[in-house]
């Protein structure tokens, strides 16, 4: 989810490896976005079988320990976004590429319907709708909560992945409490799903589909809300992202960020 950059020339997300092929960097987040849907979600499925062994502080400890393990693995890489609507969010702000945002999200979306896939096939009587995220509110608060708990996340994912002044080793944990915290005190309202391709896969594993949209319109409107909150404090000029900062990819898939 994140990048590391000198706060005068901020980068894109985390300390991705611009010289790998999009392809490659894509397969990144979409194995990333797996394993998380795979853990939290399974955790849920889990939690609805064992007469709720895990609970909710359990489960958002899950879903926060897979992002803080996922980024550890692919943050070099692909910048650990496992989130459309980070990858958006970043675009929006002049911190990832227009023209890579689409391999971003179908790679995050494909890995997070093919771990609920997996779940189906292990648990086939779709327990806790395999982890869907269903609103316990009415519409507006449910809204409401997705966006400000994916704002929230957003804040601190740009802060740690665009200034110097606050990125450090500790990147990966302060993104994973994020997410433990906004699941500890929004899943219970709303499933605390900050992420579309968290969503969509369980929805079309368990045929869930109630509310769907607040999944989609939260977080990305959250995202944006928390990345251009950010840079707004941090003084930083903001204009949508037309990718020009980026020299298009060669042939061999190598690309550079200029100086």
């Amino acid at each position: 989810m994140r990048s590391c950059a000198p706060a005068a020339n901020p980068r894109s997300s985390k300390s991705l490896d611009v010289s790998l092929a999009l392809w490659r960097r894509s397969l990144a987040e979409g194995i990333g976005t797996f394993f998380l849907v795979l853990a939290g979600c399974g955790a849920i499925v889990a939690d609805a079988s064992s007469d709720g062994a895990l609970g909710t502080v359990g489960i958002a400890l899950v879903f926060g320990l897979v992002v803080m393990a996922m980024i550890s693995a692919t943050g070099h890489l692909s910048g650990a976004h496992l989130n459309p609507a980070v990858t958006v969010a970043f675009a929006l702000t002049r911190h990832f590429p227009l023209r890579d945002v689409a391999g971003y999200v179908i790679a995050q979306t494909g890995g997070a319907i093919l771990a609920a896939l997996l779940l189906l096939a292990a648990w086939p009587d779709r327990p806790a709708d395999l982890g869907a995220t269903v609103p316990s509110v009415g519409v507006v608060t449910a809204l409401a909560y997705e966006v400000a708990l994916t704002a929230a996340l957003m804040f601190v994912i740009i802060s740690v992945a665009t200034d110097v002044r606050a990125w450090g080793s500790g990147a990966a944990i302060a993104i994973g409490a994020t997410v433990a915290l906004d699941a500890m005190f929004g899943g219970p309202v709303t499933g605390a799903s900050m992420n579309p391709a968290r969503s969509l896969g369980p929805a079309l594993a368990a045929g869930e589909w109630h509310d769907f949209w607040l999944y989609l319109v939260g977080p990305v409107v959250g995202a944006a809300i928390g990345a251009l909150s950010y840079q707004l404090v941090r003084g930083e000029p903001v204009r949508p992202s037309l990718g020009r900062e980026y020299e298009r990819s060669r042939v061999d898939g190598q690309a550079r960020v200029p100086a």
